[in-house]
């Protein structure tokens, strides 16, 4: 993950090398295909919009009945799951399912929500979510700190990489930062070191009252877990 902290800047070329482009003309869909540190992710760019703001990760077929598009996506066999951003789309397969059998199926799921018209997300839905990284009256000056870092250095580099970082929350009693990671982030066998050497070592860095960085798995989340705010 983050191959642009992980790696000197110089060897981030190597992403526009990886990108494949698929020319699919019909409908006037160009969609394009590129790799992600996480062999099981891959992030698809339809040419187009894909949300308006913000973005949705969605980690079951149920969750994706607010989204046409990924609930398509989500039909197909394999797929774990989908997360929507604003001009890409990253989709998560089971580690048994191979790419070169999938692609076609995923470039037919999305051509055939275009060619329909439907919505991103549904009325249903409900109203967009608020970006963790949004800074608020309620946040201390140690939390507008961390979101403005976050926002401005690492939150480029994880898009890039077909993911996005969520801020949980802050205790500023153990000095502890929670996020969650989304996308090809979720998962990835290198978001330890991601963690740790990238993300950790930058807020410790400029903030001194961070002492540390941990992940929340999206699973742990719906159990009911709760980060402390500062």
């Amino acid at each position: 993950m983050l191959r642009s902290l992980a790696r000197p800047a110089a060897a981030s070329s190597s992403t526009f090398a990886a990108r494949r482009p698929w020319a699919l003309a019909a409908r006037r869909l160009f969609i394009q295909t590129e790799s992600t540190p996480n062999p099981e992710a891959l992030k698809f760019l339809p040419g187009k919009d894909v949300l308006e703001s913000g973005s949705r990760d969605f980690r079951s077929l149920k969750d994706a009945q607010a989204s046409p598009l990924a609930w398509r996506l989500f039909a197909t066999e394999g797929v774990t799951s989908v997360f929507l951003a604003a001009d890409f789309v990253t989709v998560s397969k089971s580690d048994e399912m191979d790419w070169v059998a999938l692609k076609p199926q995923i470039f037919g799921a999305m051509m055939d929500f275009y060619a329909s018209g439907e919505p991103v997300l549904s009325e249903e839905s409900g109203s967009e979510e608020l970006d963790s990284l949004v800074i608020t009256d309620d946040d201390s000056e140690v939390v507008q700190m961390i979101k403005e870092l976050l926002e401005m250095r690492i939150r480029p580099s994880v898009q890039e990489d077909g993911g996005d970082i969520v801020y949980r929350g802050f205790d500023d009693e153990s000095g502890v930062v929670t996020l969650q990671m989304q996308g090809s982030c979720a998962g990835c066998p290198s978001s330890s070191v991601t963690l740790k050497a990238g993300i950790e070592n930058m807020l410790r860095h400029y903030i001194p009252e961070v002492k540390e960085v941990r992940d929340i798995a999206a699973d742990d989340e719906e159990m009911g877990f709760e980060a402390r705010r500062g």
